[in-house]
């Protein structure tokens, strides 16, 4: 039947009115072809395999109530939890070959945005129940929570200072037992509340969490097929980078991550600058800041949409004040008043609470793996530790983050829209990769923003390799794998080959060795109907 295969040139597509249309967009190209069914059955099926296996290798609890005794506890321990890794890891191949597949597709010009979305959500549905994702931030989410909820000041102290909930505290990593919260007083705001409707029940504590992040995921869904067709992208594309990608389905909302909450208020906040409801959008964008204070990187960029939406006769000086004047008002307000209604007192504590993640150091941060590096040669000669390098290669990263933000932004001036956007999207990902630490769902800020745009294939084969990259070096368990370099140089390899397959199918010819008719059987000649096509 028609239905069961994937794409095929010539094949119309269907459009209607309705709920679904507000989330899932129409296609733009009247020639799209059928649904492309057995791709997005490969990446169910891959994403049901992650779900299962999650239960023993992923994120799990120290005290699980259901696995941690009776028969199926075997699964959490040696041999059991290794064979749940390894169905985890075929799991995400499948997830990433559909993904890979389905981006051929769209390349090809045989499916446009609506069945990349519908496969998206539902490679995502299954991860809904499962347990974290190759992190376990979402426990310290709950756990920054429950310390709001009963009066203990989330940016003073770590969750190890609460005397109840001890489900919730034994359950954040080691790592942010003792460490303030880094995260927006509207985010603690809205842990608080998960947590007073989940209490102990960690189980129900992390899915309501991806409920409610899910909610960012709504509003990326609804603003970026009016950004694509503001900013000349190519939807399709568009939606298979940002939302299709294992970035999307493992990191943010298998993880979860707040990062998905973010991008919602920042990519509304950019639409409604491009319909110069310019108030509206510095008080998204701000929103956006309470949660994860990144979104603040894209404030000064607005101003420039603002500014450039101002009569033209007048001098780029003038229209500058005139934008930044009302902006830096509007901010003022939505960021007092935010954090007063979040936290019940106008709390700055939250400032000194960005500098927490910085304990972490590894090579992924791009000054830390200077400093790094730098430290290993040097060790080779005299024996110093490592704390001085990493400091100094820290301190010029930040000098080059500043040039090249601000940088960014002095560019940005003359250009329209098109080029303001782009050079925000180019500065977030400048902080992700320059402002320690780099964490691998960080790229998704920068990302989701230049996806708005036409990409070269080379490019996109490119980003497919960084983002099964991003994933892998990180195991289930939220550990990270950076140091171990054989398994380093097996993730290297499979994004190489996801990367390429983009390009061209089965680069390798692996699947075409292992479908090669038996040159002992003649009866078969390699003409046969009944030999398989490798497409």
């Amino acid at each position: 039947m028609a239905t069961t295969t994937d794409p095929v040139p010539g094949a119309g597509t269907r459009t209607g009115k309705g709920l679904a249309d507000t989330f899932i967009p129409a296609d733009a190209e009247r020639g799209a072809g059928r649904f492309p069914l057995r791709t997005t059955l490969m990446g169910v099926v891959g994403s049901v395999l992650v779900l299962i296996a999650s239960f023993g290798a992923a994120g799990v609890l120290v005290h699980d109530p259901v696995l941690s005794e009776g028969p199926l506890s075997w699964i959490r321990y040696g041999h059991g939890k290794v064979l749940m890794t390894g169905l985890l890891y075929i799991g995400f191949g499948l997830v990433v070959w559909a993904w890979v597949r389905l981006g051929r597709y769209v390349l090809a010009g045989l499916i446009g945005a609506r069945p990349v979305v519908i496969a998206a959500l539902s490679w995502m549905a299954p991860l809904l129940v499962a347990p974290p994702l190759f992190t376990r931030d979402v426990f310290s989410y709950l756990g920054q929570g429950a310390q709001l909820l009963h009066g203990l000041d989330p940016y003073a102290y770590g969750p190890a200072a609460l005397d109840t909930l001890p489900t919730v505290v034994e359950n954040v990593h080691p790592l942010w037992q003792t460490t303030p919260a880094p995260y927006g007083p509207l985010f603690l705001w809205i842990s608080q509340h998960i947590v007073g409707a989940t209490g102990e029940n960690m189980i129900a504590g992390v899915i309501v969490t991806r409920l409610v992040l899910l909610v960012g995921l709504a509003a990326v869904l609804w603003a970026l097929p009016k950004l694509v067709r503001k900013l000349g992208g190519n939807l399709a594309v568009t939606m298979w980078l940002a939302v299709a990608s294992p970035m999307m389905v493992i990191h943010l909302v298998g993880g979860p991550h707040n990062d998905l909450l973010m991008l919602g208020f920042l990519a509304v906040g950019v639409l409604l600058a491009l319909e110069r409801k310019h108030a509206l959008a510095v008080a998204l964008v701000t929103v956006g800041m309470l949660i994860k204070p990144t979104a603040a990187i894209a404030l000064p960029f607005l101003v420039w949409i603002w500014a450039n939406h101002l009569p033209p006769e007048r001098s780029l000086f003038r229209r500058f004040v005139a934008a930044v004047t009302p902006a830096v008002g509007i901010f003022g307000v939505v960021f007092v008043a935010g954090t007063w209604a979040s936290l019940g007192s106008f709390n700055l504590g939250w400032f000194a609470g960005l500098s927490a993640p910085q304990i972490i150091v590894n090579w992924l941060n791009f000054p830390s793996g200077v400093g790094e590096a730098v430290h290993t040669l040097v060790k080779t000669i005299v024996d110093v530790p490592p704390g001085p390098f990493i400091d100094a290669a820290r301190g010029l990263g930040w000098l080059a983050l500043a040039a090249i933000v601000v940088r960014q932004w002095w560019l940005a001036r003359h250009g329209g829209a098109n080029t303001t956007i782009f050079r925000m999207g180019i500065a977030l990902l400048t902080v992700a990769i320059f402002a320690p630490p780099t964490l691998p769902w960080y790229l998704t800020w920068g990302f989701m923003i230049l996806a708005l745009f036409r990409w070269k294939r080379t490019h996109l084969a490119a980003v497919v390799g960084i983002s099964v990259f991003l994933v892998l070096v990180y195991y289930p368990t939220g550990e990270q794998s950076l140091y171990h370099w054989w398994f380093i140089v097996g993730v290297v390899a499979a994004s190489l080959y996801a990367a390429a397959s983009l390009l061209k199918p089965d680069p390798l010819g692996l699947v075409a060795a292992w479908r090669r008719p038996d040159v002992h059987r003649p009866e078969l000649p390699l003409s046969s109907p009944t030999s398989r096509s490798t497409r």
